[in-house]
């Protein structure tokens, strides 16, 4: 998350009231906030056993009346009171007014028509976040959150009892407790404190790959070759070597001829590849392609109270590879997408995922790419899950895609620069019309408040809501590392991920003449376009035998149960069926 206000001692602030709102004269609305939590040292996870969060659903609307309430407060009200289970995001705010008779919230079956958090750094996004998972969590819905910033993780530990968070849940009517949720804690490749998650070559597919290597749309369809060959070779790719491999074989002149029916692969394009990949590695990339490969399904489960898991995955270890772990968020989604059968409409989703940074999966992005992306969001909503898009302006996401987004919760915008406000204008035309003058109203908003329009459980866009959200009950701050770390360790998933496997294969076994060859082929490639000339000795082969008597293929046909000639079917995103 960017708010970069939210650290262990301000924590509290940042979704319990921080900096102050906006001052007289400003739009209705747009009211001062509450001052942040007091500093302390987080306490330790405990076990996630608080009677007060296994409450199934949350509590029905509070009644309102049109007598008591502003008018337009009042239409606000009733377009916010549903009649099925609701998450609870706060109250309404006008003419710097908090109204808690006037909850603004969001129907349960509709967290999986998708969503959108935006605002600017230090608005809070941090917690609305966490607020919003602890309910989902509550009702039985497992949820994925990526932790830019390490400081998720204190949703695991209850929060701290202080009189700003008292005033905080007095403004916006609600009974704050204390609570801890489950939570399972991964890190990419384990760089960092998490069970690890790893993808192999082969699962993560050419499309992905080529928008971590930022490969250009003539080198992503060469790498689409390269997979292609081996897919239908039923060659398991499982880490970064065995692609290099496969690639320095394909433009050997033993290789060649196994392309040329369909395009080839030229030596400059397999050489801008395979820089790519070995400027990759040496980024420590490597941990993140082998085995054992992440089983997605592990984000589904629930806790034994029945709440929904809370899957945080810590990524601050990686904060230098941005392409890397918002690609791999992408390959986690598409992975769910495969596996997951058809559920259609149900009354609550079966995983809200929500996708922080997410301009950083859409910078740079290839017309393909933004396709896949799109249909994707598009279908995965028929599988049970909701997709959160999470970054500063509504901008940083492609109008195809923002379009899919039902649910919005908007923090306030900064209008510095002329493209500032530029942004901010194109902001306020995608909401709803309404009584608010959301242009002042978005600039002037305090901490811990923002924008929300929501689906109603008809479907319909609810009435804009300018909101001050509630507290979290949970720790805004991150828990001391050693005791995540303790957490980590005593999960039943780090045995089972925690060591990476290199499987014993012909790789390993080939001889020296044999791995020294083919270096020197791959290190031809790298320095220049002239492919080496054919080893002596094979002269008289014929080129099925010079393919099977090569080491890459050898090393490559190393599976247990691969058979050769089975082709492996690739999916909307290129990642591979299972």
């Amino acid at each position: 998350m960017t708010d970069s206000d939210d650290t262990p001692g301000a924590a509290g602030g940042a979704a319990a009231g921080g900096t102050p709102g906006a001052e007289s004269g400003v739009a209705p609305g747009a009211a001062p906030g509450a001052a942040g939590a007091a500093d302390a040292p987080p306490p330790p996870p405990v076990p996630p056993a608080t009677p007060s969060a296994t409450t199934p659903a949350a509590p029905p609307a509070v009644a309102t009346s049109s007598v008591s309430l502003p008018a337009p407060v009042a239409a606000i009200a009733t377009g916010y009171s549903f009649t099925g289970p609701a998450l609870e995001l706060g109250a309404v705010l006008w003419d710097g007014r908090c109204h808690a008779d006037a909850p603004v919230r969001i129907p349960l079956a509709m967290l999986n028509r998708h969503g959108l958090v935006a605002g600017a750094t230090g608005t809070g996004k941090t917690k609305t976040l966490q607020l919003i998972a602890e309910q989902l969590s509550a009702n039985g819905v497992p949820v994925f959150l990526a932790d830019v910033k390490g400081d998720l993780s204190g949703i695991s530990a209850p929060g701290q009892d202080n009189a700003k968070v008292r005033e905080r849940a007095g403004q916006v009517g609600q009974a704050w407790e204390a609570a801890a949720f489950p939570c399972e804690f991964y890190a990419l490749g384990g760089i960092g404190t998490g069970v690890p998650l790893r993808a192999t070559v082969t699962g993560f597919g050419p499309v992905l790959l080529s928008k971590v290597l930022q490969l250009n749309q003539t080198q992503e369809q060469s790498l689409g070759l390269i997979f292609h060959y081996a897919d239908s070779k039923g060659l398991e790719l499982y880490d970064l070597k065995d692609l290099k491999a496969v690639t320095g074989f394909l433009v050997s002149d033993v290789g060649k001829p196994e392309l040329k029916g369909i395009g080839g692969l030229s030596s400059a394009t397999a050489g801008v590849i395979l820089r790519a990949i070995t400027t990759f590695e040496q980024q420590g990339a490597a941990e993140f392609f082998g085995e054992p490969e992440f089983d997605v399904t592990e984000l589904l489960r629930a806790a034994p109270d029945g709440r929904g898991l809370v899957s945080v995955l810590e990524l601050p270890a990686v904060q230098d590879k941005p392409q890397l772990y918002s690609t791999f968020l992408m390959w986690l989604l598409a992975e769910l997408f495969n596996r997951l059968p058809e559920v259609g409409d149900v009354d609550r989703p079966k995983l809200v995922f929500f996708f922080d940074e997410a301009h950083l999966l859409f910078s740079g992005a290839s017309k393909a790419f933004l396709e896949s992306i799109t249909q994707t969001v598009r279908l995965i909503r028929s599988k049970g899950v909701g997709v959160f898009f999470v970054t500063q302006t509504p901008k940083d996401v492609p109008g195809d895609v923002l379009a899919q987004l039902g649910n919005r919760v908007q923090h306030a915008l900064r209008a510095f620069t002329p493209d500032d406000a530029k942004a901010l204008k194109a902001t306020v035309r995608t909401f709803p019309k309404s009584p608010y003058d959301l242009e002042s109203t978005l600039t002037g908003l305090g901490t811990g408040e923002a924008v929300v329009t929501v689906l109603s459980e008809g479907g319909a866009p609810t009435p804009v809501a300018v909101t001050r959200l509630r507290a979290p009950g949970s720790l805004m701050g991150p828990v001391p590392s050693e005791d995540l770390d303790r957490v980590v360790k005593s999960s039943l998933l780090y045995g089972r991920y925690a060591e990476a496997v290199d499987r014993e294969s012909a790789f390993e076994k080939l001889s020296v003449e044999e791995r020294e060859r083919e270096a020197e082929v791959v290190g031809a490639v790298l320095e220049t376009p002239k492919a080496p000339s054919a080893p002596k000795g094979r002269a008289d082969k014929s080129l099925a035998e010079q393919v099977v008597g090569s080491g890459i293929f050898r090393s490559l046909a190393r599976s247990v149960g691969t058979q050769l000639g089975r082709e492996i079917s690739r999916s909307l995103f290129g990642t591979r069926r299972r």
